[in-house]
Order: structure tokens, then sequence, then C-alpha cells
């Protein structure tokens, strides 16, 4: 479609109308390469509806193009872009005097249907002497923060009151601008209502180009396997996003430590600093995936393997506690299991009553596989185990103090001493007959037994509570004991509700 542009207004300028002359109305293409998609016919009907205006409306799209100036007025600077495409800069937007013959970046605000050019701005440039006259949207310029409301921040642009949306000021959520007030922040020209004298500001516009500059910069620099420094951003439970400079990777939780963590908030914070390695590059997306463990070091279970064979002993932090056992840390990120079945010869009804959260235990390991990173501890093992010489210390027929541990339906479980634990049968309780243990004894209460049989192999203690006193009742076998030994009386043989042992095979 050709756009054919209605007669010029009379230039004032001598450089406009040189600029001019040889302008052709057929600017179909080269308006759209200039306006990037821009809509040419909803930005001639709104010029149909009024005088043109210094400023567009607030979110127009503009475009980046490279052009060269080819003509210095007293106040504009004029732009080929090459064919029939040309444009007009104020010359307020340049620190440094142009030249002609200098070919710049701009950003192409609108089209200007009245005189047939592009308006510009200076890319990056920053526009030090704006008035209400000369506002254009898109201008870099500076603003002092002057106060702060709930929607944003309160700013002056050289004498002219601007609004900031909270939303606009930073890449990232702000939860409180008090800092800000007194500073002075460059912002782009995103709103400008002469009439209404409406300006609104965005500094969120200019920091995602410096970082999408950035971030081109940087993936041309950047190789898998480099270490680089960046700061946490945002910490999720599966990971954490790291900006390494104008672009930001994924640290899985995963990569963080050997340590076992299932959030990340375990390991890091946001502001960390960190040194990671890169493991990925997708340069076609612009993702990174980093490692902050593979930065640190090497992985301690490359060599677990020949430290902690099995058998070794070994010396652990209880890191966490849960139903089944513990977890171990015998290093820096090597790690492993304590079964509560391992923790000790008598039953254990749950983990805590073992071990808690940083105790330090002497262990044996059980197990060890470095490729799949498990291993398995036992406690119990790491000490003398009682029942190999159980019979050097107990013997049938003796009497001894013990603590009832816990009521089973058929009797009663006495600890005579840590990791030797006997059973009190239900008909072993008492002189007359019982349902339930409970009916006598309760857990923790002191008690003296007899011994009745001892089983090493199957490590098995048998204990009457009825036979300690002969006539004494149940209150003497039940009451709490100063301790002591019974010399051994005349042997029963069979014992009702124990165990099948003859002891004086075993004697």
């Amino acid at each position: 479609m050709i756009i054919v542009a209605p007669p010029m207004a009379k230039a004032t300028d001598p450089n406009r109308e040189k600029f001019r002359k040889d302008s052709d109305p057929a600017l179909d293409a080269e308006l759209d390469a200039a306006l990037a998609g821009m809509e040419i016919d909803s930005l001639l009907s709104a010029d149909r509806q009024g005088p043109a205006q210094p400023q567009t409306q607030p979110g127009a799209d503009k475009s980046i193009r490279r052009g060269k100036i080819v003509s210095i007025g007293r106040d504009d600077v004029f732009v080929d872009f090459g064919g029939k495409s040309q444009g007009v800069c104020s010359v307020l937007q340049f620190v440094e005097p142009p030249v002609v013959g200098q070919e710049i970046d701009f950003n192409v605000t609108r089209y200007d249907q009245t005189e047939g050019v592009l308006v510009l701005s200076l890319k990056g440039a920053m526009a030090t002497n704006v008035n209400w006259e000369n506002l254009e949207i898109g201008q870099t310029v500076e603003a002092i923060v002057t106060g702060v409301n709930k929607g944003g921040l309160e700013c002056e642009v050289k004498g002219m009151r601007a609004f900031m949306p909270a939303g606009q000021v930073e890449l990232f959520h702000v939860p409180d601008f008090k800092d800000y007030i007194g500073k002075k922040l460059t912002c782009e020209v995103t709103k400008a209502e002469r009439e209404a004298r409406n300006l609104v500001l965005s500094r969120r516009n200019i920091l995602e180009r410096e970082k999408e500059e950035s971030k081109k910069k940087m993936l041309e620099e950047l190789a898998e396997g480099q270490i680089r420094r960046g700061t946490v951003r945002t910490v999720m439970d599966f990971g954490a996003f790291v900006d390494l400079g104008g672009i930001d990777g994924l640290l899985h939780v995963s990569e963080m430590s050997f340590k076992r963590g299932r959030k990340a908030s375990e390991f890091v914070k946001d502001g960390d600093v960190l040194d990671v390695k890169v493991l990925k590059i997708d340069r076609d997306t612009g993702k990174l995936s980093l490692s902050l463990k593979q930065a640190r070091g090497t992985d301690p279970w490359a060599e677990a393997g020949t430290r902690y064979g099995v058998g070794t002993p070994v010396t652990g932090r209880v890191t966490k506690v849960e139903a089944f056992g513990a977890f171990i840390e015998v290093e820096e990120g090597v790690e492993g299991l304590l079964p509560i079945s391992e923790m000790s010869y008598t039953r254990v009804k749950s983990a805590a009553d073992v071990c808690k959260e940083g105790d330090t235990l002497k262990l044996v390991v059980l197990s060890m596989d470095a490729i799949t990173r498990r291993m398995s501890f036992s406690l119990k093992q790491a000490g003398p185990d009682p029942w190999k010489s159980v019979h050097e210390r107990y013997y049938t027929e003796g009497t001894y103090p013990g603590k009832v541990t816990r009521i089973v339906d058929f009797g009663a479980f006495v600890e005579l001493e840590p990791g030797l634990e006997g059973l009190v049968h239900v008909s072993e309780v008492a002189e007359h007959r019982v349902r339930s243990a409970s009916e006598v004894v309760q857990p923790g209460q002191d008690v003296k037994v007899r011994v009745t049989e001892i089983d090493k192999e199957g490590r098995r203690i048998g204990l009457s509570l009825k036979r300690v006193i002969e006539g004494g009742g149940i209150a003497a076998a039940a009451m709490s004991s100063r301790g002591g030994v019974v010399a051994p009386k005349k042997d029963r043989g069979g014992l009702r509700g124990g165990l099948d042992f003859d002891y004086k095979k075993n004697k």
C-alpha cells in the first residue's frame, strides 16, 4: 500500500526545507521498516483530528535505527536512514555537538505527517534543557525524587512535576521507597501531556535496555565451564536466579551443595554474592544453568569409597532425624543413614529417643556405594556387644535389677543394661493369673527379676517377676530395688511360659 502524505506546511528552517525538497510521498516500505510495525493509518487518522503535538500517546512502539546526520540546524538535527526515509532530532538531545556525516542510533518516536519526517530521540542520550515545549516521549531525562506515595515516586524534572509508577522504578519489586527520596534517577519519558501538565516517567525501561545490551555482550563472552561471580536475585524452593551482570542464570537446588537439601533457602538467600560455574548455555533462549557446588571444589564422593570402607569407624554429626532413622554427615557433602534398627541392641521405638539434630556420634560404616552416593552406619556395632559376654555377667536363677521398657500382649520387656533386654512372660509376672502385665507393672518402673534362661545365639533372656523371692509376693519383686544378686537356687527344670532352654548343658 502506498501512503500519500498531504501537502507539507511551509518550513521555517532553511535546513529543514533543503532536507525535505526531495521528499517522496511513497513512504510505504521505508516507513514500515522505520516504525517497526506501527500503524500508519492510525497515526494519520490521529493527525487529522487536530494539529500535530510534540508527544505521542503513552505506550507507542519505538524502533531503534542507525542513521547518518546530513544537516544541522539551530534547533534540529536532520538524519537520513537511506532511501526515502528521513528523520529529525532535537539538538538538545546531544551531549556532544553533532557532526555532519556522523552515524548514530536513534529511537523512532513517531511519524510527523505534517512535516513528512520521523521524529527521533537520541538513543541513550539525556535531554538537559527540557521544558513543556520540547518534551518528547522516549527522551532520557534526569529526575529528582521529591516524595513517595502509594502508587510510586513523586519526581521533579527541571521544575516540572512528574510521577513514576512503582512498577517502573526497578526491575524487581521494591517493598519500601523511602531510601529513594532525594536521589537523582535517569529516566525515560513515557507520557507528556503539555496542557494537562502530566509527565510520567519510567526508569525500568532504561534498565531493561541496559540489561538487554549487557546480556548480549555477556552471552558473547560466556563459555561453559567458566567460573563467574553473581548476585542472588530471587530464591525459590527449586533453586535461585543469579545475576551475572546483565544475564540471569538458574542455580538449581541440586547444584547448590553436595549436602542433602530440599529447599534452596537452606543454602542461599537474596543478595548473596556467589562464585558459580556455568554448566550449560542456550544461546537461542539466553538461558543459563549454573552450579555452586562444582565451583567450590571436587566432589567429595569421588574418593569417599576409599576413605569409608565397610567396617571403618567414623565420627559423624546428626543432620536430620526421621521416623526410620537419622542422617549422619561424616564430612562436607558426604552423608549417610543410621537406620533405627542399628541404633541399639534393644528395641528403639523412635530415633528421636536415641539422638537429636546436632549430636555427634561414633559409628561404624555398614555399607558404601559411592556411585549412588549412599552409605549406612551402625551405632550399636561401634560399641561392645553386651551379648558376647552375657554369661559372664548373668546366670540362670540369678536375681538382678532392671527397668520395664514396654508392655506387650504376651508380657513385659525389662532392660538389664543398655543393649541387653529380657522378656517377662505374662505367666511369670505374678503368682496369680493375670490377663496383662500392665496389671502389675508399668513402663519405666524399676523392678527385680530372676533370670530363667539365656539364649546367647538367639539374643534372648527369659525373666520372671514372681520367682524373685520365695513367698515374698509381687510387691517385693516390683518394688524399686537397691540391686544386687541372689545366689541361684536348685534348678527347677522346665519353666512355665519361658524359653526351651537347658541351663545345665550351658552352665
